[in-house]
């Protein structure tokens, strides 16, 4: 079995870290101001967070570049109003609130988080 732990860059990792946490309900599974591991109630890392230039990685030297350019974000929830209430909540940059995907056949919403990363939230 395989399963994917995607880690962006961002230019602050400790507020990154609040934001996400606040928003889908994830724990900080390791802290600290150059790396995180965000993890859900069971305790499966969802996201890492990777703050931009730290250890000499070549996709995450250029914060000037557009962050996310051909990147989507895609969380599956098991509760998309809760996420929702959190995301109305919290005001944060929403860029299409909650409709049906016709294509997917599933409730979803987009925004943008701290660095312009496109995230779409999905039941």
């Amino acid at each position: 079995m395989a399963r994917l732990e995607t880690i962006i860059a961002v230019k602050d990792v400790a507020r990154s870290s609040i934001w996400y946490q606040d928003l889908l309900a994830l724990k900080s599974n390791h802290g600290g101001d150059s790396f995180e591991m965000l993890a859900d109630r069971k305790g499966t890392v969802i996201l890492c967070l990777h703050r931009w230039g730290e250890h000499d990685h070549p996709t995450m030297k250029a914060p000037g570049s557009v962050a996310g350019n051909g990147l989507i974000l895609y969380f599956k929830v098991s509760d998309l109003d809760e996420v929702w209430n959190n995301a109305v909540r919290l005001n944060l940059a929403i860029e299409q609130e909650p409709h049906r995907n016709e294509n997917a056949g599933k409730q979803q919403f987009i925004l943008r988080d701290l660095d312009g990363y496109y995230l779409i939230i999905s039941e």
